[in-house]
């Protein structure tokens, strides 16, 4: 077999192994494992405005329990930025996989209510 085949055949056989899959933790469980929580402030325009509501978002967390991403899933606008600014500091313990840390996925729901 040439170099090239088999080159593209190492190519071919790297992309079609998975990556590391997110495992999905739901709230309760995340809550556990948080170990540093950053409470979101309420904007001050939105509270004068009365703006209340529910904001969820999606956490990546890290092998090691850092936030890597958040991103909005639902939620008035004049809220979620808070929300996504305070979760980014959060701390998880990690999430074992098979024993093994592994990176995960973690829906958080907020409520503003005055």
């Amino acid at each position: 077999m040439s170099t090239m085949i088999r080159t593209l055949a190492a190519v071919l056989i790297a992309g079609a192994l998975p990556y590391a899959a997110e495992m999905r933790v739901a709230q309760p469980e995340a809550l556990r494992a948080v170990t540093k929580k950053v409470q979101p402030d309420y904007n001050p325009m939105a509270k004068q405005m009365r703006v209340q509501g529910e904001v969820e978002v999606e956490a990546r967390i890290s092998e090691s329990g850092d936030v890597t991403d958040v991103k909005v899933l639902n939620g008035n606008a004049s809220l979620t930025s808070a929300v996504v600014k305070a979760v980014k500091e959060w701390k998880f313990q990690p999430f074992q996989e098979n024993g093994k840390p592994a990176p995960a996925v973690a829906a958080l729901r907020f409520s503003f209510k005055l």
